[in-house]
């Protein structure tokens, strides 16, 4: 109860602070309408849900997939977005004859940059980014083919209850637009490279993977997210 008590504390000084800092970076125009200050840092932060991979996925036929993602971003001196993205997702796939049956988290960290500088005070933006991303899911495979390289002979593998942690790059390309005052909507396309693939046991590796997709070494992802500017 203490640690609760006090990572509570934390939290509301924190928010505390990030207000106090937005307040103090505030102009305002004549007709009353209020602006940053070219020299502020911290304008703000959004919370996004995204609503396009998690239909994606639904309508795939690889696997079957329920994902949920959703991202918190940081807008800093008007053209930098450091921002945290975070989901769960489940898969249920045919995997060489076999069945692979997975769920678990993942999360990604990495920085946006805003191309639009004509009109630096506006929340609509054209990004660019980076991220590092990081999948843990629990898995079982069964009646899965494995060939052995050597006597080019094949045996069904069968597994339960592997853990597995897979690490990945996402390059990230997409916009953002106020469609309403704080209501925001927006894309991402994403190329994904899986860095672990070959350095764990690629025999027992589940179909897809949390957050990155389909085991594949590079992948495609895309987003379609609605969101709230505070």
């Amino acid at each position: 109860m203490g640690k609760r008590i006090y990572i509570g504390i934390v939290m509301l000084l924190i928010s505390g602070g990030l207000m106090a800092i937005e307040k103090d970076s505030l102009h305002y125009h004549r007709d009353g309408t209020k602006r940053y200050a070219d020299t502020a840092i911290y304008q703000g932060i959004q919370l996004k849900l995204d609503i396009g991979n998690m239909a994606v996925e639904m309508i795939r036929t690889e696997a079957k997939v329920l994902s949920f993602e959703g991202a918190m971003s940081i807008r800093l001196k008007n053209r930098f977005y450091p921002t945290f993205e975070f989901g769960y997702a489940n898969a249920h796939a045919l995997s060489g004859g076999g069945h692979s049956d997975g769920d678990g988290a993942f999360m990604k960290v990495g920085l946006d940059v805003n191309g639009l500088r004509k009109h630096p005070e506006s929340p609509n933006a054209l990004l660019v980014g980076l991220r590092v991303g990081t999948g843990l899911q629990d898995y079982q495979l069964s009646q899965v083919a494995v060939c052995d390289p050597y006597w080019k002979t094949a045996e069904l593998l069968n597994t339960d209850h592997q853990f597995r942690c897979d690490v990945w790059g996402e390059i990230v390309a997409g916009c953002q637009v106020q469609i309403w005052e704080g209501l925001m909507m927006g894309w991402y396309l994403r190329l994904k490279i899986l860095f672990t693939r070959g350095l764990q046991n690629d025999d027992v590796m589940p179909y897809y993977i949390p957050g990155y997709g389909y085991r594949d070494q590079t992948n495609w992802g895309f987003n379609y997210y609605i969101g709230w500017k505070f």
